[in-house]
């Protein structure tokens, strides 16, 4: 099925394309899941004249703006069950005294209507696929295919949870479910894996060549214990054990040293930030303004709905440049183009997905329509600004992933009424609590 998007603003994301920080006024055709055409109107209109394309179905968009989708590079779906039910506690309390007492009692079934409740949110806010880590995963690799929504997921090993060779075999199974699912490695946390169990990893990422994700020195507490408990910095401590042989990526990074961050830039380690879950928790700033120095590509997530809260990655975006803007005390610390960049290409790159990083020839057909006739995006002075500023998920007119949408105008196209939804994620935390 062929279908046109026109008379509509584009940002492409291409960082190959010098042009791309611009939006023009073009169009975007989509066959089946691919792109087959992103340019001016000028060139879309060469392009039927020479061609004689027929399309299956084309779409006015009256100026609304097309980008390529969001990518929620760290998540922990299923947490929807904990929205707002620990909150205001220190993060060794959260987790300790409420989180995980209450994560000992989910079981298996509970995992389908809770990642389903959470990518709802997703489509919202124009996220196109999420990175997550969580139990049971092929639950939540059910949610993701039955609604049509992308999902990377990534190893939640550690001590008290599963177990290499489970990791190993989630690995190589998931990827297997369907295109729209793909799994990288990954474990909780240092604090939370012994040595035995982390050089246990190092080994499987070895045998199969692939890059490792996990948490990485959130707080200052978390970095202190590693020290104590082995001399060096986390990610000094997992570098020595080789973990980041091959790549990998690690969440929040609020507290690395001058030393962490060159390892990161020579292992190739992506930096996914979460500014919203570290305020909340109160675990700091991150210095990403030192990270884009050095070279380091920086993703974002939302965390988990118990953390932060709100799966909205229009804030999100402007937390990341605010923050760093308070934390560098400089009003141009962090341009809103570097942040959309984040939000879309290099998290991307960063969940492994290097067919969904930007609107070109070839790329999957995963976008977010804005709706730049709002009161809060006019004038149109800077549209990109504009998205970072000003945005909000109100914008959010249409979230297509591989070609199909699942969200317009505040209608979901799934497969499961949201209603039920939300039904079932209130009948859990019931029984539960």
């Amino acid at each position: 099925m062929k279908t046109r998007l026109y008379n509509c603003y584009v940002c492409t994301m291409n960082t190959e394309d010098e042009n791309a920080k611009e939006a023009i006024k073009g169009e975007v055709w989509y066959e089946d899941d691919k792109i087959i055409f992103v340019g001016t109107d000028k060139d879309a209109q060469k392009e039927v004249k020479d061609l004689g394309i027929a399309f299956d179905k084309e779409i006015n968009l009256e100026d609304c703006l097309v980008l390529a989708g969001f990518k929620n590079a760290h998540t922990h779906s299923p947490m929807t069950f904990l929205r707002s039910f620990a909150d205001d506690l220190p993060l060794l309390d959260w987790l300790q005294m409420q989180v995980f007492p209450m994560e000992a009692k989910l079981k298996r079934e509970d995992i389908y209507p809770l990642s389903k409740l959470a990518i709802l949110e997703y489509l919202t806010s124009g996220i196109t696929a999420n990175f997550d880590m969580y139990i049971y995963p092929q639950e939540h690799a059910r949610a993701s295919v039955d609604c049509g929504f992308r999902t990377v997921f990534c190893g939640a090993l550690n001590d008290f949870v599963g177990s290499p060779e489970k990791m190993e075999a989630d690995f190589l199974e998931l990827s297997k479910i369907h295109p729209l699912i793909t799994a990288k490695l990954g474990f909780h946390a240092e604090y939370t894996c012994s040595r035995a169990l982390l050089e246990k990893v190092a080994n499987i990422a070895a045998k199969y060549k692939e890059p490792v994700y996990t948490h990485n020195s959130e707080t200052r507490g978390e970095v202190a214990g590693c020290i104590e408990r082995t001399g060096l910095t986390p990610t000094k401590w997992l570098d020595s054990l080789h973990i980041f042989d091959y790549g990998g990526g690690c969440y929040h990074c609020v507290h690395l040293n001058d030393e962490d961050m060159d390892i990161f830039k020579e292992k190739g380690i992506y930096v996914v930030t979460n500014p919203g879950s570290n305020m909340k928790l109160a675990s700091g700033i991150a210095p990403l303004v030192k990270y884009f120095e050095k070279g380091i590509s920086v993703g974002i997530g939302t965390d988990g709905p118990a953390s932060n809260n709100c799966l909205d990655f229009f804030r999100e975006m402007f937390l990341m440049t605010g923050m760093q803007k308070i934390k560098e005390d400089d009003a141009a610390a962090m341009s809103a183009y570097d942040v959309l960049l984040s939000a879309t290409n290099t998290g991307a790159l960063a969940m492994g997905l290097n067919d969904c990083d930007c609107l070109a020839l070839g790329k999957q057909a995963d976008i977010v329509v804005l709706d730049l006739n709002r009161p809060n995006m006019q004038p149109l002075n800077n549209i990109t600004k504009n998205i970072v500023y000003s945005g909000s998920k109100q914008n959010v007119k249409m979230t297509i992933v591989a070609g199909k949408t699942l969200y317009e105008d505040g209608i979901f196209n799934i497969d499961e009424d949201p209603k039920e939804i939300y039904a079932k994620a209130n009948e859990i935390i019931t029984k539960y609590r």
